[in-house]
């Protein structure tokens, strides 16, 4: 059973068994001009993306639709999903970002003023300084609380759900409070919403997300084909991306400081948490000369692929220097370091700005 509210390593083959995701690499070649995070594997599964793929080839109209649970800052792993939305509104298609204040409430016990106040300031303000355009008509923000059309739906979309289905999927006990149980539904409505005809009616929809929330998507998938007759809708697609390994080895969590990068951290503070990450080196400079280092166990390598190095051929580069030994830690840190200061410094020279526009969005 997954988790979506829980914080658990996700075991990726199991999953993509257990469930049916399917390998992102089958629909790889069908996408033009695939992003970083599809051709490095990071973006690792998916669900009924050719759907996706015959938009982006034909230039059909679709819909991109994620949320945000706004329960602690934002990390750097939580740019994946920025990364996402910017490549998706490149290929012209309409974002849809829900804040499940809603959610969080239940969840986490976070007030509706709590959530809107730390979505703008820490999500959606680095949202913009990052490059998403929130400008544009075809982008649409709102809280779940305030979204008359969400709401409703999942209301009536709750008509053909029972608790032994939700418990089933999502390990509900007696001692779950009924606002928790109903959460799912408001996500359910979320992902569906695009389709509705104020929205200009069914379309693909691409939901890109982590895989503990893949809970989600299947019982989307679901309900939108019980719902087809009334709604016509399209059963949603779903790509699902690898988790970024914590600073020391564990999952990157807001809620653990030591494990996350924060997009608001001093640049000296960020830098002094790349200096004393976890590594791949050996036990000894002289093990890590003879055998090489373990890039693939490296929470560094991870920051230089993930976020740091857009060249493909200069991280590869990297890559064979550290499994030869030719490269030690330190002089990767170095690079990383380098590199997230830049990084850094362009997200406060940006962020400015983009509170001043965040402030007006809701």
């Amino acid at each position: 059973m997954i988790d979506p509210w829980g914080s658990s390593i996700i075991d990726y083959e199991k999953l993509t068994e257990q469930f049916g995701i399917k390998a992102f690499k089958d629909v790889l070649e069908d996408i033009p001009d695939a992003s970083k995070l599809m051709t490095r594997g990071i973006i690792f599964g998916q669900r009924d993306y050719k759907r996706i793929a015959d938009s982006l080839k034909n230039n059909k109209e679709f819909a991109t639709m994620t949320g945000m649970m706004p329960s602690g800052r934002m990390h750097i792993g939580h740019k994946m999903v920025v990364d996402q939305l910017k490549w998706y509104q490149k290929k012209g298609s309409d974002i849809y970002l829900s804040i499940a204040d809603m959610e969080a409430y239940a969840a986490r016990g976070i007030s509706k003023e709590e959530s809107r106040e730390l979505a703008l300031t820490e999500y959606i303000e680095n949202y913009i300084a990052l490059g998403l355009d929130v400008t544009k008509d075809n982008f649409h923000l709102y809280l779940q609380s305030e979204n008359e059309e969400v709401k409703n739906l999942a209301y009536l979309i709750g008509k053909k759900v029972t608790f032994s289905q939700m418990r089933s999927i999502y390990g509900f006990d007696n001692s779950t409070n009924v606002a928790h149980i109903y959460t799912p539904l408001l996500q359910v409505a979320d992902i569906l919403h695009p389709q509705l005809e104020k929205y200009g009616g069914p379309k693909p929809v691409i939901v890109p997300v982590g895989p503990d929330q893949d809970p989600h998507i299947r019982l989307t998938r679901d309900l939108a084909a019980k719902f087809n007759d009334e709604y016509g809708f399209i059963e949603p697609s779903a790509t699902f991306h690898r988790f970024m390994t914590g600073l020391t080895g564990e999952k990157m969590s807001s809620s653990k400081p030591k494990t996350a990068i924060y997009l608001t951290d001093s640049i000296k503070d960020a830098t002094k948490k790349v200096k004393s990450a976890k590594t791949g080196g050996r036990d000894s400079l002289k093990e890590q000369k003879e055998l090489g280092g373990q890039p693939d166990q490296c929470s560094i390598y991870e920051l230089l692929v993930y976020h740091l190095v857009e060249d493909d051929e200069k991280l590869e580069n990297v890559r064979q220097k550290c499994l030869s030994g030719e490269i030690l830690c330190g002089n990767c840190k170095q690079c990383a370091v380098e590199l997230l200061t830049d990084m850094f410094e362009d997200l406060d020279s940006k962020r400015e700005e983009a509170h001043e526009i965040a402030k007006d969005l809701l």
